[in-house]
């Protein structure tokens, strides 16, 4: 399967999944299929979550660097 084309993505189609999981509506045929791609798409977002993360963590810290050698 594919990588999602973004986090917005990766989320929808994580919620559909998960909804027809909870309805019943997946064949059981399909039901190996669907987790499998939940869980690649639970770790794309994952990753994503974390890069954000360290990448606001990086700019806040430099916009301290540059608030301390002003003050």
């Amino acid at each position: 399967m594919s990588k999602p084309k973004n986090y917005q993505v990766a989320i929808e189609e994580l919620e559909t999944i998960v909804s027809a999981l909870e309805e019943g509506d997946l064949p059981i045929d399909d039901l190996s299929q669907r987790v499998k791609r939940a869980s690649e798409l639970i770790s794309f977002c994952r990753s994503k979550l974390l890069l954000t993360e360290k990448e606001v963590q990086s700019v806040l810290d430099d916009l301290r660097g540059k608030v301390q050698s002003n003050g």
